[in-house]
């Protein structure tokens, strides 16, 4: 049983639909980046702690915002107010990440957790464990290190598939499959700075698997342009690439 009957679709006559479109998709998450200074890093890339703890009972992102301005280690005053606080999952989860700090006080994370267990004492678990959903910690050299590996990953990646397709097909057919991936990561990457999404590791892993899929696709559409090309010289090559 076929779905779809009629799989003789004009697709170069859309072309320049389609060109809009990805224009303005790829327009709109350009800008999103210039006015966000650059993609949203994880602290797998930028250093810093990340904290997520539980409340018994709902609290209001403001007011944990209002606490982190008075936090007091040692003596010594820090407000974190500005950093990213956010509820996910539920109105009763919180996430707070801090950038790293060039002198961080000692057990600076436990310490964190104490002042919050401080300032809403009426909505906190009693036992510690149960407060604490997780606790990430990453220093500026390592996230350093994990950001110059992952865009040498990217670039290793686009360079390798550049050299197979110009041995299998041509050097043409190798630009335009390049062409065709940034597309795709470019779409995507932009995506995620509309809706104000992070990049973290898994992140880089996802992009490098629609680096995959979009290379498979390509090389098989290839193929059978090659194919049709040799069969269909009567045509041009906007009817073999439609046929």
């Amino acid at each position: 049983m076929r779905l779809i009957k009629e799989t003789s679709i004009q697709f170069m006559a859309q072309s320049r639909l389609g060109l809009y479109v990805s224009g303005a998709v790829i327009g709109a998450g350009i800008i999103s980046l210039i006015l966000a200074g650059g993609p949203l890093l994880s602290i797998d890339f930028k250093g810093g702690t990340l904290l997520a703890v539980h409340f018994t009972d709902p609290v209001d992102v403001n007011d944990i915002r209002s606490a982190m301005s008075t936090v007091s280690i040692d003596g010594q005053p820090f407000d974190f107010s500005k950093t990213e606080i956010k509820q996910f999952g539920s109105t009763r989860d919180i996430s707070v990440r801090i950038p790293h700090l060039d002198k961080e006080p000692a057990n600076f994370a436990q310490r964190i957790i104490v002042h919050l267990r401080k300032s809403f004492s009426d909505k906190v678990p009693e036992i510690e464990s149960d407060f604490i959903l997780s606790i990430e910690k990453v220093g500026p050299k390592i996230g350093s290190e994990l950001s110059n590996k992952a865009i040498l990953a990217i670039i290793s990646a686009l360079g390798l598939i550049l050299f197979y397709i110009s041995i299998r097909f041509e050097f043409n057919f190798a630009l335009s499959a390049i062409a065709a991936l940034a597309h795709d990561v470019f779409v995507t990457l932009g995506i995620f700075s509309i809706m104000g999404y992070e990049i973290s590791l898994p992140i880089i892993a996802a992009f490098l698997t629609i680096v995959g899929y979009s290379l498979n696709d390509t090389i098989v559409i290839f193929d059978r342009i090659r194919e049709n090309v040799k069969s269909m010289k009567r045509l041009t090559y906007t009817q073999v690439i439609d046929h």
